[in-house]
């Protein structure tokens, strides 16, 4: 039943404690007898070699569990920066998220990138502030830093007791009841009345809760300013539509480590994060893409899904992990590819547990599952009833800004690393291939050091090819600042038939790439109007300056002529590249370079040292705050400069501090190249 249906998500900064958190939720629900830790390599969402070795999600896995009557289906993402499109294209599919934050480093780096993703899909989330038995936990702070930080409105639920300093339980504020978690695992929540000395601060932070929900609930507010008795089942009632509504955010806190709190994130979850009916419909268009359509889960609706995931397996091939949004479809039957215009037949559906599969004869609206025996899938396709054909709204991936150049060491390794690579591109949209025509070398480009690194891995020890790699290398762009046109005329005669084209064309510096055609009055036949589009974008591959790909162009063909017999899509497909290398030279090309947004903690006494540090890089400060007796500094930084910083942040604080970056954005190199 879709009312009994929760498409959940677990986002948050790295180590913040997601996988930690979900291997609570399968145990707590009874889908597995045995908690496997992290730090062990034996969780069970963490089932890829590389992240049992590195103790660190690389990829989202998925998995579905009961609680009290309700499924939830579970995807737990990465928190590593560079594996921030798994967290992408999940909070695309899902209905609802949970964020955990760190009770001791509080809204860190990962956990804006991952709240604004979960902003631009409008995804309700609540907050769970987690390790509250840490040294230097504050709960208080992170809901200062939700709100200061994130622009949320946080909307505490419950507090954290401590006895002897230690964290011993929580305060449900909605109940007014204490609860401590006992048994071997925290499996035996005991409830009781809140002890007197944390009655007052209760009290305190019932009423704060009380006239936030008011603020949004007429009835409620009724009840409250009457000092009437206020149900909790209205209570839940009316804190779940102002977090569907994106109006507050739940906080609760707990320690998923020490066994305490989970449980309440599970009553959380089904309390007030949305089911597939209590979301907007969907976004779609029709096969056209020009007439929007809203997709409502509806079991009786055509079928229609989007793929948000493809995962190579070496026993079934392809899995293609998909969103039902309406309708439904069984084991071995057709279902149409709008995105590819291809039909196909599915061989088989399972519903998977991190990397274990069970096969279902049909799938609904509302359900994550996979689909095997479609081969020309792609993240981002919408699958769909041929009868009524429609494209989803896809998935955005951000671009790779770091590249490394990798050989096959031996001629059977390079037989093999062509379909590697291929799966592996299949797989993450932010992974690319290119091919070095002056080197022979073939070029890997990637999000960050570690994701090159785990891929690398993944070559040698997944599909077993030896391979030589180079030194990491910045992924730099090209770009032009001003206006310029060319006009060219193709002309070759080999005796038989010519070639023969001519056109001119424009290029300007604008958001994206544009394609513009202003030919009238037949000067080029319509026919050959995408071969002149093909070239010009295939010239942008490779920029004038270092080869590096053009961006931010805008193209417009104003004029042109053809032959009735030597004109052809080829001859305007060689004069289109012409024209727009011819056009680059003339717009004042401009080398682009990406700049990372750093976060660097530190003791006080060291400030002076990074700043200068960072200045030396070519960085420049954005902000400074003190935070529990450590100095945070936040500041840009060109990422060709950001190599080895690790060790020489070590060397000027003496080890004391630590440091994250995530990608921020491309802007003009203000030096020459280095590289």
């Amino acid at each position: 039943m879709l009312n009994n249906l929760w498409n959940i998500g677990i986002i948050g900064h790295i180590d913040a404690g997601k996988t930690t958190t979900t291997e609570r939720i399968l145990y707590y629900t009874g889908l597995t007898h045995k908690i496997g830790e992290t730090h062990d390599g034996e969780s069970v969402m963490d089932y890829l070699d590389v992240e049992k070795e590195r103790g660190i999600t690389v990829t989202s896995a998925a998995t579905k569990c009961i609680w009290k009557n309700c499924d939830i289906n579970i995807i737990d993402t990465p928190g590593h920066v560079d594996f921030t499109a798994e967290v992408e294209r999940s909070l695309r599919i899902l209905d609802g998220a949970v964020v955990i934050f760190c009770a001791k480093g509080g809204v860190e780096p990962q956990s804006e990138t991952v709240w604004r993703q979960a902003d631009k899909y409008r995804v309700p989330r609540i907050a769970y502030v987690n390790k509250m038995d840490a040294i230097g936990a504050d709960f208080f702070m992170v809901t200062e830093q939700i709100t200061n930080r994130l622009g949320a409105k946080p909307l505490i639920l419950t507090l954290p007791v401590f006895v002897d300093e230690s964290f011993a339980g929580i305060i449900d504020l909605i109940s007014m009841k204490y609860q401590t978690f006992t048994g071997s695992m925290g499996d035996e929540i005991v409830i009781t009345d809140i002890p007197a000395q944390y009655l007052e601060e209760a009290e305190k932070w019932r009423l704060v809760l009380l006239e936030k929900v008011a603020e949004n609930s007429i009835s409620l507010m009724e009840l409250y300013y009457n000092n009437e008795l206020i149900p909790d089942s209205l209570l839940i009632e009316e804190v779940r539509e102002s977090t569907i509504a994106g109006e507050i955010v739940p906080v609760i806190c707990g320690s998923s480590y020490r066994n305490i709190g989970v449980q309440t994130l599970l009553d959380a979850i089904v309390d007030f994060l949305p089911s597939p009916l209590d979301i907007e419909p969907a976004h779609a268009t029709d096969i056209d893409g020009e007439n929007p359509i809203e997709i409502s889960a509806d079991n009786n609706e055509f079928f229609s899904a989007l793929v948000f995931k493809i995962v190579s397996d070496r026993h079934v091939g392809k899995l293609a992990f998909a969103r039902v949004y309406t309708g439904s479809v069984k084991a071995g039957s057709y279902v149409y590819n709008s995105s590819k215009q291809k039909k196909e037949r599915i061989g088989r559906l399972v519903k998977m547990h991190a990397n274990h599969r069970e096969e279902i004869e049909e799938v609904t609206a509302g359900d994550i599952v996979a689909f095997i025996g479609l081969k020309d899938i792609g993240t981002g396709d919408t699958i769909c009833n041929e009868n009524h054909p429609i494209l989803l709204e896809s998935i955005d991936f951000p671009e790779p800004v770091i590249q490394i150049a990798i050989e096959p060491r031996t001629q059977s390794d390079q037989n093999k690393i062509s379909d590697a690579l291929g799966k592996i591109s299949a797989e993450d949209p932010t992974f690319k291939i290119s091919y070095n025509k002056e080197t022979g070398q073939t070029l890997l480009s990637g999000m960050g050091e570690l994701h090159l690194e785990v891929i690398s891995e993944r070559l040698a020890k997944e599909f077993k090819i030896d391979i030589n790699i180079g030194q990491p290398q910045v992924a730099y762009k090209e770009t032009i600042t001003r206006t310029a046109e060319h006009e060219t005329r193709y002309v070759k005669q080999t005796g038989g038939k010519g070639q023969f084209a001519h056109l001119v064309l424009r290029l300007e510096p604008t958001e994206g790439f544009e394609f513009v055609n202003k030919i009238v009055g037949g000067a080029i036949p319509r026919e050959y109007i995408p071969a002149v589009e093909s070239g010009v974008k295939q010239a942008l591959e490779e920029g004038i300056l270092k080869g590096y790909p053009v961006v931010n162009i805008k193209a417009t063909l104003l004029d042109g002529s053809y032959h009735e017999v030597d004109s052809s899509e080829m001859a305007f497909r060689v004069a289109s590249m012409q024209a727009t290398k011819d056009c680059l030279r003339k717009a004042a090309p401009q080398l682009l370079e990406p700049i990372m947004r750093v976060e660097i903690s530190s003791p006080e006494e060291y400030t002076g040292n990074i700043i200068a540090n960072i200045s030396n890089r070519r960085g420049r400060m954005d902000s400074m705050e003190m935070q529990g007796g450590t100095q945070i500094i936040r500041g840009f930084v060109p990422l060709a400069e950001m190599f080895g910083y690790s060790t020489s942040l070590r060397s000027i604080t003496q080890g004391r501090a630590g440091f994250s970056m995530e990608f921020s954005h491309y802007e003009e190199r203000s030096l020459p190249d280095k590289n």
